[in-house]
């Protein structure tokens, strides 16, 4: 059975007599055990749902549009954990004092499946094999970081299965696989990434895509493997041995299939290819082509603008992504009248080698506000932010920044048209406003 946590007023749930505290004991004759199971299941135009309401066993019958949902919200599993020593694992980056929920490493094929996050494959048992492959548990996104298997054990910090058999299995039951490897050098660079990104683009087209990143290195790496960050050498390096392979593989497949991440591109002082060079961006929640999709957002943006009563306001980012996005600002100020400074956060929690947005704490954006004086209004971008929450990662809400700079702040989707949704909200008036999707 799955407990039901909420119901939606006014949704299909709801008009059935559903509430908190219910719970799913089957749809369609299917067991519901877990989360995944209801996302399996709830698809179907026709649903027979038994439930169990106020000690009462239900059976419900419902008819709506197949990729309606019922308005439920219910238990989410606890995720698996990971038990990886990856020598560059980030939680194991993490300083002291933070919340909990950031120390789980998670390693969970059903995560994998609903959300996109990478797991190794190297906690699952054949009876999670053989649900993948039932119930086509497809795409799933794998952490590769090398096929040799002797250096993949390196890498991950512990004895675990060979993973190429598993890649076999899975692809030939038709489980398509998004990969990705972690660049750390002096490791699985040069030769050994060469030889990673052929033996996968074997597999294409069930192993659809593969991204290569950079190695993400905090300041917190006492008593930790030594690793070195990927320097402009490297980067170019790397970007060379993709490009080269991209022109090979669009021959013999039809599709460049390896991507390098938008911050390879940065750290190279290479410029960033076209949007279309990224295919079909599957890669995007990886920071593979976020920054040539903001640019061809951003000229839609700068058609739809228009002059805005405002004055100075303050666009907050990481260190990485501040030049591309005062060069865009500065664009939208010429359509909008709107004067925008662009704060590239120094992240000294984690350590200036880290220039993400994504990582920037409230504890260093407040630091770095307060330095540079007065500002009308703040711009922060979601992706700053807890998901579904006004929370930073070092616990610092949002409210706090504009209590402690005593001006609205608005957060918006991090896009050139959450930009522009944001600053045409701040024209409106309100303290905090909050535009995402």
């Amino acid at each position: 059975m799955l407990k039901i946590e909420s119901v939606e007023p006014g949704s299909y749930a709801a008009e059935l007599g559903l509430a908190a505290g219910d719970s799913l004991i089957a749809i369609n004759g299917k067991q519901i055990d877990d989360l995944l199971d209801y996302h399996l299941t709830v698809s179907a135009e026709k649903l027979v749902i038994e439930v169990t309401h106020d000690d009462e066993l239900w059976e419900l019958e419902l008819l709506k549009e197949r990729e309606e949902d019922l308005g439920l919200e219910v238990e989410h599993p606890y995720p698996r954990q990971c038990g990886n020593q990856c020598l560059f694992c980030f939680v194991h980056q993490l300083p002291r004092g933070m919340r909990k929920t950031l120390y789980i490493k998670d390693e969970d094929y059903r995560f994998s499946y609903l959300y996109g996050s990478y797991i190794t494959l190297t906690n699952v048992q054949e009876a999670d094999l053989q649900r993948i492959i039932s119930e086509q548990l497809s795409p799933l996104y794998i952490s590769v970081h090398a096929t040799e298997h002797a250096l993949r054990q390196t890498l991950l910090g512990t004895e675990i299965p060979d993973l190429m058999p598993l890649i076999e299995r899975l692809t030939a039951a038709g489980i398509v696989l998004h990969c990705q490897v972690v660049l750390c050098p002096g490791y699985n660079d040069g030769r050994a990434l060469e030889t990673t990104i052929t033996e996968l683009a074997g597999f294409y087209p069930a192993v659809a895509s593969l991204a290569v990143v950079p190695v993400g290195l905090t300041r917190h790496r006492q008593k930790l493997p030594q690793l070195q960050p990927v320097t402009e050498r490297e980067a170019t390096a790397c970007l060379e041995l993709i490009d080269g392979l991209q022109d090979r593989f669009r021959g013999e497949l039809g599709s460049r299939f390896v991507f390098a991440a938008d911050e390879l591109y940065l750290k190279a002082e290479r410029e960033i290819p076209a949007l279309d060079a990224y295919e079909d961006c599957a890669q995007l929640e990886n920071g593979v082509g976020l920054i040539a999709r903001f640019r061809q957002q951003g000229e839609e943006v700068l058609l739809e603008a228009e002059p805005l009563d405002l004055g100075t306001v303050t666009l907050v980012t990481g260190t990485s992504f501040a030049e591309e996005l005062q060069s865009f600002a500065d664009r939208l100020a010429l359509r909008t009248g709107v004067k925008m400074h662009v704060l590239g956060v120094e992240n000294n929690f984690f350590g200036t080698a880290v220039s993400v947005t994504g990582l920037v704490t409230g504890t260093d954006l407040l630091d770095q506000l307060q330095q540079i004086g007065t500002t009308d209004a703040v711009v922060i971008p979601d992706v700053m932010l807890r998901q579904g929450e006004e929370l930073f990662l070092d616990d610092v809400l949002v409210e706090t920044i504009q209590q402690r700079c005593n001006c609205p702040v608005v957060v918006i989707e991090s896009s050139p048209w959450g930009l522009l949704e944001g600053l045409e909200s701040l024209a409106e008036g309100p303290e905090i406003i909050h535009c995402q999707e």
